[in-house]
């Protein structure tokens, strides 16, 4: 039974009050274990996660576990596409019942470091929605380029990180990409110390705009990374993660300008006319 036409009904705070909760653990490799109590119905059970697409969908065995708990695992070899996906618990051929976060055990998640040997980095990150539904965010990298500590100067901005999937080389640059062709895009220095990286962002060469930041480790030849923010366990960086902004005079005039993460937790940097 597909779970499609569920998808374009609307959950409400009363929902998370009824519906059953299911405590999740992240570890290490990327994977994640589901449990939650028994259904008391009869037939098989399945945890179903589906892409906010309505049409993507990946089912996973309920099994009883220790203490009437029924279980299931997303390894880390089992592909997630990138996105939001939203949790139910199917019994058999019954209705699809949206899932409420129990516990979240995350700790594995805190200062990841993910071996890169797939050429890939796999996140998933459960979390509470607005409506106080369970939900998972996925990222499947390949390569990816990982920011680490961002220095706040009056100038510019610093940002340290570490590549994965792919090897950085003396031809390695960054590039700050206007969005709707927002000037050129400029390319910015790469100091590299393995797969570590650095760069400093110069305010004063972007005209007004929203930047996104990415990283050409081989050089124009190779691949065109997104510089983002994932090994760790917050789903949503954007209203969390907030950096100061600095004004300083540029040749189009006074800007403001700052660092931020999208709501996919990429880098980008934001350049503002100052008022005056």
């Amino acid at each position: 039974m597909t779970l499609a036409p569920q998808s374009a009904r609307t959950s409400t705070d009363e929902d998370a009050d009824v519906a059953p909760r299911a405590d999740c653990l992240a570890d290490s490799a990327g994977g994640l274990t589901f449990d939650m109590a028994e259904t008391g119905e009869s037939g098989d059970t399945h945890l179903v996660l589906l892409h906010r697409d309505g049409i993507r969908e990946v089912r996973l065995p309920l099994a009883p576990a220790a203490d009437g708990r029924l279980r299931a695992a997303l390894p880390s070899g089992v592909e997630l596409p990138e996105g939001r996906w939203n949790a139910f618990a199917q019994t058999g051929d019954g209705e699809p019942q949206r899932l409420a976060p129990g516990l979240n055990d995350l700790r594995s998640l805190v200062d990841r470091v993910p071996s890169g040997a797939r050429g890939h980095v796999a996140v998933r990150i459960p979390y509470a929605t607005k409506h106080g539904n369970l939900s998972v965010r996925s990222w499947l990298r390949a390569p990816h380029a990982e920011a680490g500590e961002l220095h706040i100067g009056q100038d510019g901005l610093g940002v340290h990180g570490q590549v994965y999937g792919v090897a950085l080389t003396p031809d390695a640059y960054a590039e700050s990409a206007g969005r709707e062709g927002t000037g050129p895009v400029p390319r910015i220095g790469v100091h590299r110390d393995g797969a570590l990286f650095r760069f400093t962002v110069d305010y004063g060469a972007l005209p007004a705009g929203l930047w996104d930041l990415w990283l050409r480790p081989a050089g124009e030849s190779g691949p065109r990374v997104r510089i983002a923010r994932l090994l760790d366990d917050i789903a949503d960086k954007k209203p969390i993660f907030t950096y100061p902004k600095v004004t300083l005079e540029t040749a189009d005039g006074p800007v403001t300008a700052g660092p931020y993460y999208t709501s996919d937790n990429d880098l980008s940097v934001a350049v503002t006319a100052a008022d005056v």
